[in-house]
């Protein structure tokens, strides 16, 4: 039986973009692991991960949620240091006050 880890592990992004693309998309984190591993395989599925953790972005500032925007700016960075594409650029600058 696979346990929630294996699929985290094989599904090639982090917990927290799985979790991010599992609260963006309202389905389980399950089902989120799934979808990241087949999105991750192709230039259009990564640019879709990207927007995802950045409307999650915009929706924690919007919310006055700096803390979590920070964490998934974060999240966001890692991502893309993981799977660059070429000519992209982080849109997403920090919060105000934060150092990253």
């Amino acid at each position: 039986m696979l346990t929630r880890e294996d699929c985290l592990a094989f599904c090639d992004v982090d917990p927290e973009v799985v979790e991010e693309i599992a609260h963006h998309e309202h389905i389980p984190e399950i089902v989120a692991a799934e979808l990241a591993c087949y999105l991750v395989h192709s230039p259009e599925g990564e640019l879709r991960i990207r927007r995802i953790i950045l409307d999650d972005i915009d929706e924690a500032v919007a919310a006055g949620d700096l803390k979590k925007a920070l964490r998934l700016k974060l999240a966001l960075r890692h991502f893309a240091q993981n799977h660059p594409l070429p000519g992209w650029t982080d849109p997403a600058p920090s919060p105000p006050g934060a150092s990253v």
